[in-house]
């Protein structure tokens, strides 16, 4: 599989011109990787194509989620509720979404120790915005739904028709988890917010164009961006706990419009080649809407 070499110059070939083909690809790269499942829903916004491969199988979200949370945070921002520039006290104690009882996001299991650091100060909106995303920091993460609430980012979904992403708690909330209580996206529903943001129908042109930058600002690039070829941007959001490897964002190449893009596998937890499998992928999609078929 080719990774970050330039694309061939050759004649445009119709978008996704071969859905069948392209199926058994995505069930030959899932066998020979030993995913126990996997899915994937591309929308090319230029021609308006899309194909779907198992992307109404339900997935844990991961940290996938935090798309959804960021699209919940700027709509209180498009409400007037909240403004980016909102300073918000960072602190580490939650209430779980099974029963109450507090408890903390542990530094060892994310990403992101600066806002750690930051504890018993102030933190603004859009700097929580950006460590939930760029850097996966799951403290921001809790910050911002409780900012919000977690009922009012569901609403936020709901709002727009969205299918396929079901937020029911935050992050590190064992007692959630155990009680069965996770987070959960479909690939359909992934690329449905993407979607919003990429055809700047979430909330107002410039508040998708906000979040679009939050997302480009992605630090963790092993996924969709390493199938792709030299020039392409990816605006995406990474997930990946013990079973769970997914990514998810959108694809913007040369002269023309971006196509939204969701990769989600399922692996034994001693499995490898996560990544690879995610970048292969990646680059079917991307050789299936611009007809390089070597």
């Amino acid at each position: 599989m080719p990774s970050r070499t330039p694309a061939k110059a050759q004649a445009p070939v119709p978008s996704l011109d071969y859905p069948a083909e392209l199926q058994q690809r995505f069930a030959e790269l899932q066998a020979k990787a030993g995913a126990q499942a996997m899915a994937i829903s591309l929308v090319d916004l230029e021609t308006g194509d899309d194909f779907h491969y198992h992307a109404d199988r339900w997935f844990h979200a991961a940290s996938t989620i935090k798309v959804a949370i960021l699209v919940g945070v700027f709509g209180a921002i498009h409400r007037g509720e909240l403004l980016p520039q909102s300073r918000v006290h960072v602190r580490n104690r939650f209430l779980s979404a099974f029963d109450g009882a507090p408890y903390q996001v542990r530094l060892d299991r994310d990403a992101n120790a600066d806002v750690h650091r930051e504890v018993g100060r102030t933190l603004r909106v859009s700097e929580l915005c950006e460590a939930m995303i760029t850097t996966s920091s799951n403290l921001a993460t809790n910050l911002l739904l409780d900012l919000v609430g977690l009922d009012v980012l569901q609403r936020t979904l709901d709002g727009f028709g969205l299918e396929g992403v079901d937020l029911r708690r935050g992050v590190e909330d064992e007692r959630a988890f155990e009680a069965g209580i996770n987070n959960r996206v479909t690939a359909n529903g992934l690329v449905g917010l993407l979607r919003l943001i990429g055809e700047e129908r979430a909330f107002s042109p410039a508040l998708s164009k906000q979040m679009l930058d939050v997302l480009l600002g992605q630090q963790f690039n092993s996924g969709i961006p390493a199938g792709l070829p030299r020039g392409a941007k990816v605006a995406h959001k990474t997930g990946e706990i013990s079973t769970i490897a997914h990514d998810a964002g959108l694809v913007y190449l040369p002269a023309r419009k971006p196509y939204a893009i969701a990769v989600l596998t399922e692996w034994e937890p001693s499995a490898g080649g996560r990544s690879a499998t995610i970048a292969a992928a990646s680059y079917l999609a991307y050789a299936a809407l611009v007809g390089d078929r070597d």
